[in-house]
């Protein structure tokens, strides 16, 4: 069984932000868009439509 390492894991992206502030938002995008390609492969009735309370804005992105 694989050893957890949160610290490590936290740190590593301490040390990324300190190099690049903008290093989180680009990866929470790239996420975002991750996520969304996989949704598209459910079934139609399956999917919900985006609504305000969870459309995400991606002109930011």
């Amino acid at each position: 069984m694989p050893t957890v390492r949160h610290a490590d894991y936290i740190g590593s992206w301490l040390e990324v932000m300190r190099e690049d502030s903008r290093a989180i938002v680009r990866a929470a995008s790239q996420a975002s868009k991750a996520a969304d390609w996989l949704l598209s492969f459910l079934p139609e009735d399956q999917q919900r439509p985006a609504t305000p309370e969870t459309a995400i804005d991606r002109r930011a992105a």
